[in-house]
């Protein structure tokens, strides 16, 4: 008997995109696949500073990248099929331009050759392990991202923008206790213009630093730093509030119940100041959250305190449930602070979450805590009461003064949810 024939798999595109990784070494840095790449290339992409170091090898057509970058990567995909090469900052998967260019274009399609990134050189001249150094990105990003790594001992290579970054940097570290750090600028890695210098950060004088440059951070902190804490439920004093906030003990529990996983949304409606929201994105940087607040003074102090706590991406949208709510993305979690047992909250929260998402919603009122009860009552899930005393003077003694309780309720939509 024949064996039944399989019809053959769909041939794969032929690579036509070649990104490399240039170092400011220029093409001394380059292997020869790499340099004959360039050589054979119609049409060569890069900035103006990638373009002039590989200069001698370009035969194609030069093209610097325009403003905005879409415009660029636009023309890179009509170019689609013919030889083209993208000049790119050492690993172009690093904080790079093949992160952008693999989201339109297919693995098959290319071939990469990566330089060393400016973090792995940086961390070669500080005799530093990568794998145990925070490395950070603040290249066109908000130099706060640096906030949540500031721990008494360790260390971090941060990538800045441009000549302003290590004074920015240093006034940061300064402003939040951590002056009495080792601040090493190394510029221009790789190059002629090397040049590496170290720094106390309250006291730094480089007045005129290179636009390429890295800052290698070795953290101390002062008595009076501001230290991020890596568990959930950080200090209350450590946000701006105004009396609406989660409190510490209650929000730790909170963001158990609410379970953060890589990558997902959250709803915080009735955010007050942000807390819970903030503490979600802090557990790992995938997160994103979305913080709903209808008064404008507690809109403007969330924002304040996502800076402060460096997840300046948190989204603040001013406006109360359940209006506020439409046309936001579909969260992976709700959590419900405030104005819950206002008509019509808890049922948009319910239909938006997404199938198998987690709601909590804590109650310190009894029109609210009716609310969650009713709820649990026709949903199920779990229902706790969270009471918590702290010791306080009594005269001349101590005694426990007890908080309101919490009546906490937390439910898990299941992949069928019909609401009435």
């Amino acid at each position: 008997m024949r064996p039944l024939s399989t019809p053959d798999p769909a041939p794969l595109p032929a690579p036509w995109l070649t990104i490399v990784g240039i170092g400011e070494d220029g093409l001394a840095g380059l292997g020869d696949e790499a340099k004959a790449a360039i050589a054979a290339a119609e049409l060569i992409f890069g900035g103006a500073r990638h373009l002039e170091l590989a200069d001698a090898a370009i035969r194609g057509a030069r093209h610097a990248w325009l403003s905005p970058f879409e415009r660029s990567v636009e023309a890179v995909l009509a170019a689609r099929g013919r030889p083209v090469v993208v000049l790119a900052s050492g690993d172009p998967f690093f904080h790079g331009v093949g992160v952008t260019l693999s989201r339109r274009i297919a693995r098959a399609e290319m071939r990469v050759f990566p330089a060393p990134s400016s973090f792995s050189l940086a961390a070669s001249r500080m005799g530093w392990a990568l794998q145990d150094t925070a490395c950070v990105s603040l290249h066109g990003r908000p130099i706060d991202l640096i906030r949540p790594h500031l721990h008494p001992g360790s260390r971090i290579l941060a990538l800045t923008s441009d000549s302003d970054g290590p004074a920015a940097l240093a006034a940061l570290l300064t402003e939040s206790g951590f002056g009495a750090s080792q601040l090493t600028v190394l510029e221009a890695l790789g190059g002629g213009r090397e040049r590496v210098s170290s720094h106390r950060a309250d006291r730094l004088a480089l007045a005129d630093a290179d636009m390429l440059n890295v800052c290698a951070v070795e953290v101390a902190a002062g008595d009076d730093a501001r230290i991020l804490a890596y568990t959930p439920g950080l200090d209350d004093r450590l946000f701006e509030h105004d009396g609406q906030i989660t409190k510490r003990e209650v929000r730790a529990l909170t963001l158990s119940a609410l379970a953060p996983r890589h990558g997902e949304l959250l709803w915080d409606i009735g955010a007050g100041s942000g807390s819970i929201g903030i503490e979600w994105m802090l557990a790992d940087p995938s997160l994103r959250a979305i913080a709903v607040e209808g008064h404008p003074e507690r809109a403007a102090r969330i924002r304040r305190n996502a800076r402060g706590f460096g997840v300046p991406g948190l989204s603040v949208v001013e406006g109360t449930a359940p209006e506020a709510l439409a046309g936001l993305a579909a969260p992976d979690a709700v959590f419900i602070g405030g104005g819950g047992s206002e008509a019509g909250v808890m049922a948009a929260a319910l239909a938006g979450l997404k199938p198998g998402g987690r709601l909590v919603a804590n109650a310190v009122t009894t029109e609210m805590e009716a609310v969650l009860l009713a709820h649990h009552a026709r949903l199920g899930g779990s229902l706790i009461r969270i009471d918590i005393a702290r010791a306080s003077p009594v005269g001349q003694m101590t005694g426990w003064r007890p908080a309101m309780p919490v009546t906490q309720w937390s439910w898990v939509k299941p992949a069928k949810h019909i609401e009435e």
